[in-house]
């Protein structure tokens, strides 16, 4: 199954009026609300697991970003800003409740399997090393550093979207990425990269 950037995901006005439509019966259908729910589910677990890094929290996580959504649905409005924007807010807001409450123990190591990548598969196995060295330093950024990279980079959301979901003008999340990068750039110099 190809993997679409998520503002492509919806970019035909037809889909995003069914979107809208389908939203808005949610809002007092649970069918439409578990219609939601499969549509965006493998979307929201990829962005909630790529911050928590470990399976169990990732689900919990998600089934809460579930609950609250489908709890304040009645409330949501239209901004005309993608429906996923909204989950991506309320997932950044509960992963930031879950670090508050307890810091993750997963080392980002043994995340990535160098290994199962067998013989003959050298270029493979130094670019994921790089990669790995990339994503263990943006851990070490501030969290809203952290947090615009990983919607930019890895969820590839534009950079208005990046904005409501993290409550900041575009131009807030445009210095939050470009100092993200800048700090990401001068730590790799210094290890060598």
């Amino acid at each position: 199954m190809p993997r679409y950037p998520a503002h492509e995901r919806l970019s035909t006005p037809d889909s995003r009026d069914a979107e809208r439509l389908l939203v808005e019966r949610a809002k007092t259908d649970p069918e439409a609300f578990g219609a939601l729910y499969d549509r965006h589910f493998g979307q929201i677990y990829r962005f909630v697991f790529s911050r928590l890094r470990d399976q169990t929290a990732a689900e919990d996580v998600t089934s809460e970003v579930f609950m609250k959504a489908l709890r304040s649905i009645p409330r949501y409005q239209d901004t005309g800003r993608p429906f996923t924007a909204w989950l991506y807010q309320i997932s950044v807001n509960t992963i930031n409740d879950r670090y508050r409450a307890t810091r993750p123990t997963v080392d980002l190591d043994e995340m990535y399997d160098l290994a199962a990548a067998g013989p003959g598969l050298e270029d493979t196995a130094v670019q994921q090393a790089e990669m790995r060295e990339i994503w263990r330093s943006v851990e070490s950024l501030p969290a809203q550093q952290r947090t615009a990279l990983v919607l930019k980079f890895q969820e590839d959301l534009k950079i208005s979207d990046i904005a409501a979901v993290m409550g900041k003008s575009d131009g807030a999340v445009k210095l939050l990425i470009h100092r993200g990068v800048t700090r990401l750039r001068s730590v790799l110099k210094e290890d060598g990269r």
